[in-house]
């Protein structure tokens, strides 16, 4: 069965990419200009390795079948009705994860890397075109090798990937239950 596109989903979707790029540009810009070289480098990474895993969370989602989770759910385990939500939901868990997260921590950590890179030149003269080039392409080297053997994890374990999502969902749920 075909779906049809969703407007209001895609509207929805590119105003949330835009607030989340707005917020993780924001607080990085604010994290950049207070910390050392080595603070700064871990902010980076830490973008980095966030693409990385919810790239592999929206391939899992993609690829993960409800079967084992019928079962789990059955017994009540944790986390098995939200990994049924999370595949029966596919497309929009792929653009989330993939698209939203995914793509603004790569842009994220493009920009970041740029003004790691800015700040590590700056008062060296403009000939330093070194530390730039070799920021630029270690983050984009590890960014596209990490989504790379991340999407073959994902590909190859995928229920693993969603029931821990799923048990992390349901982490959430719990609490908004506890407030109510």
């Amino acid at each position: 069965m075909k779906k049809k596109t969703n407007f209001k989903w895609l509207i929805k979707i590119v105003l949330i990419s835009i607030a989340a790029s707005m917020a993780f540009m924001f607080a990085t810009t604010r994290a950049l200009g207070s910390v050392g070289y080595i603070a700064a480098f871990l902010i980076l990474s830490v973008f980095v390795i966030l693409g990385i895993v919810f790239d592999m969370i929206g391939i899992a989602a993609a690829t993960a079948t409800e079967a084992p989770f019928h079962s789990m759910a059955a017994h009540k385990e944790g986390g098995a009705a939200e990994s049924l939500w999370l595949i029966r939901n596919a497309d929009k868990v792929s653009s989330i994860c993939n698209d939203v997260v995914g793509d603004v921590s790569g842009i994220v950590s493009g920009a970041t890397a740029a003004l790691l890179a800015a700040r590590i030149t700056q008062g060296t003269g403009a000939g330093s075109i070194m530390a730039p080039l070799l920021i630029s392409a270690a983050v984009t080297g590890l960014t596209i090798g990490g989504k790379a053997a991340g999407k073959t994890f994902a590909f190859n374990n995928s229920t693993a990937i969603i029931h821990r999502a799923g048990k992390f969902v349901g982490i959430f749920k719990a609490k908004n239950r506890k407030r109510t």
